[in-house]
């Protein structure tokens, strides 16, 4: 179930990609054994409820060779992870406050091989350099999120489109959206995905220079 719907999205994944995607159910089942970075009942809905879902940034932008993208409270590594293995070219900084999280993200990366991340127990405000994107899935309010981001955006642009921030986030968006009081543009993820659970999801775009 997990690669076949990873591949119906995304169909021209290479061989290595579809060893990696393949990987990460029996890598987080046995990790999650030992520290619980995603909730009991959400580990048999993996691929849909966060493989997939944060492949949903991948509909709304292909990142380009060279890109550098921090994700800020990667938990167990969402969406970080599953990007890193879409988009081998781009490099990814995944961030949390909490340490184990991050030797989750650590262990499972390592045993699938990628080469293009860093995994780090910091704090967003503290995390060094300039970044293309910032990326994230449900972690604080936009309010609140967006002053972590201060300072860390490149200038220049490779992308197709301005650097900026994109956060996965679901239900009513609007109160969030009118207090962030920023320029946005909101992605339905349900006709992309059919999945029941993409009916209420988004991607949040905030442009930042």
């Amino acid at each position: 179930m997990g690669l076949e719907l990873i591949t119906s999205y995304f169909p021209n994944l290479t061989a290595r990609q579809k060893e990696q995607f393949e990987a990460l159910g029996p890598l987080y089942a046995e990790w999650n054994q030992k520290i619980n970075v995603i909730s009991r009942k959400d580990i048999d809905q993996l691929y849909i409820h966060h493989v997939l879902h944060s492949l949903g940034i991948a509909k709304v932008i292909r990142f380009q060779p060279g890109s550098r993208i921090l994700d800020i409270g990667t938990g167990g590594g969402f969406p970080g992870i599953p990007l890193a293995i879409l988009f081998p070219e781009s490099h990814f900084v995944m961030v949390d406050s909490v340490g184990k999280k991050i030797k989750v993200v650590k262990e499972v990366s390592e045993a699938i091989g990628l080469t293009n991340y860093e995994a780090l127990h910091a704090r967003a405000e503290d995390i060094p350099g300039k970044f293309d994107f910032i990326v994230s899935r449900a972690v604080a309010s936009l309010e609140k999120f967006i002053p972590w981001t201060k300072g860390k955006f490149k200038k220049e642009m490779i992308n197709g489109m301005p650097n900026g921030i994109l956060c996965l986030k679901g239900g009513d968006l609007q109160e969030e959206l009118k207090l962030a009081n920023r320029s946005h543009e909101v992605f339905d993820l349900q006709p992309i995905f059919k999945e029941e659970f993409f009916e209420t999801k988004k991607v949040v775009y905030i442009q930042m220079n």
